[in-house]
């Protein structure tokens, strides 16, 4: 009967000599219970608006990072060594997750809700007042609604982010000179996507699309990190890609229709 202590050093060591990506999501598999344990005492001290999955999927990069600089040399556990690092991963992410108040964010979509059927029926941008006479309040109350609005698009200019040219890690301030805007139209598809995703994808599927495309894990691979079968992953993923070029469809075609 194989041995699993020894199984692990061996992929360990298969993996550090040739840097295989298929060896590396075994490790993966094998240390994603550490990820989940992290993520779950975590969100225990959390409020309830916190989902674990996207502590989760933090923790996960956190993971891959600990794997790519774990030296086997150190004589140190990788359990004892990859615990800080998945845990700061899931900690940084908190620091980056959207501050702006429930309420606040329902009133700045109801505002732009309102503001888009206006639009549509008048044929051009609302006024303050026509906003105000729809929404049934007063003038001083939609400019305090409107601030509040505001509010939702501010960005932290010590939210970090990385550079998609070096790697390097970037505040945003450093980039207040937006270089990385050359082509407009390209832009605006990337934030129509993001936006797609962010909106109308679960937590478990936003994670499918990251480790598919991104860390290049088969569909079999996937499953196993999720707990999923093989097929219901491809399943899962064909279903997604539907989704999203049917909703960037249906956009792109409001835009046109405008």
């Amino acid at each position: 009967m194989a041995d699993p202590v020894q199984d692990i050093q061996v992929t360990w060591k298969e993996y550090k000599a040739t840097h295989e990506r298929a060896l590396r999501n075994k490790l993966m598999e094998h240390y994603l219970p550490i990820v989940r344990y992290t993520a779950d005492r975590i969100s225990a001290k959390l409020p309830s608006e916190v989902d674990v999955d996207d502590l989760i999927s933090a923790g996960i990069f956190g993971l891959i990072d600990a794997i790519e600089a774990f030296d086997l040399n150190r004589g140190v556990k990788f359990e004892t060594y990859c615990s800080p690092r998945i845990r700061g991963a899931i900690l940084d992410e908190l620091r980056t997750m959207d501050w702006v108040p429930r309420l606040v964010r329902s009133r700045a979509h109801k505002l732009e809700g309102v503001t888009k059927v206006l639009k549509a029926e008048l044929g051009r941008l609302p006024s303050d007042d026509e906003i105000a006479a729809r929404l049934s309040i007063s003038r001083s109350e939609l400019d305090k609604l409107m601030k509040d609005a505001n509010a939702v698009s501010l960005v932290s200019l010590s939210r970090k982010f990385y550079d998609d040219d070096s790697s390097r890690e970037m505040e945003e301030i450093d980039v207040l000179e937006d270089r990385r805007t050359e082509d407009p139209v390209k832009e605006l598809q990337r934030r129509d996507l993001h936006q797609v995703i962010m909106n109308h994808l679960t937590r478990i599927e936003r994670i499918i699309l990251i480790l598919y495309y991104f860390e290049e894990m088969t569909m079999k691979e996937i499953g196993t990190t999720l707990d999923l079968s093989e097929s219901r992953v491809s399943q899962m993923h064909s279903s997604i890609l539907a989704r999203l070029f049917a909703m960037m469809n249906r956009r792109g075609q409001l835009q046109y229709d405008r």
